[in-house]
């Protein structure tokens, strides 16, 4: 499928720094070619630091760390995480760590905040952006959060829930973008890349 947000043609090649099916079948969803390399950066989040530039830190640490393989490529780090109360929940370290996180957050309004980080080779230009989405979810019950945590869904998620998938059982509104719960805001990653792509046809 050719992506209709690039007519003149998208950046090319573009890497994502990420090995997430889930960031993946975004990009395929809305037609953007891709290749994908794991990057091997240090996660730990930046103390004393907004959320939001925390996680744009991040992101941009995943871009650079796959950045030198590819010189004249976009290179595309993500990093998404669940805030409750001005706390960064993570992902759980256990089945019974998803069940201890999924109780704090049943019943409460949380964030999901993803900061997105392009690095445009050719030129070295480094773009970051932190996008927020507002989460509610319902009460449950003991007995509901373990047989969820028990289908494995929870264990390699930020929050302990996949809003895509039996986590979607849980919420009960959205407040912005889904697809950044999910993990990669698409809108705002595309007018980013649609950037990148009018200074390439028009250098400065």
């Amino acid at each position: 499928m050719t992506s209709p947000w690039f007519p003149d043609g998208q950046p090319d090649p573009l890497i994502l720094a990420s090995v997430s099916p889930r960031r993946s079948h975004i990009l395929r969803q809305v037609g953007v070619r891709f290749a994908q390399a794991a990057p091997e950066a240090d996660e730990t989040w930046p103390a004393g630091m907004p959320v939001g530039e925390a996680v744009k830190v991040l992101a941009l640490r995943k871009a650079r760390a796959v950045a030198p393989g590819y010189p004249d490529g976009v290179v595309i780090g993500a990093d998404t995480e669940v805030i409750l109360d001005g706390t960064c929940l993570g992902k759980p370290d256990s089945q019974d760590g998803a069940v201890r996180m999924l109780r704090r957050l049943a019943g409460n309004r949380h964030l999901v905040v993803t900061g997105l980080a392009l690095i445009e080779g050719l030129t070295g230009r480094e773009y970051t952006e932190a996008v927020t989405t507002e989460v509610w979810m319902r009460s449950a019950s003991d007995d509901e959060l373990r047989a969820y945590a028990a289908t494995g869904e929870p264990a390699d998620k930020a929050g302990a829930y996949g809003i895509q998938g039996l986590g979607a059982g849980l919420v009960t509104r959205i407040n912005g973008c889904y697809f950044n719960v999910v993990g990669l805001p698409i809108s705002r990653l595309i007018e980013c890349l649609q950037r990148i792509a009018r200074a390439r046809r028009v250098p400065e």
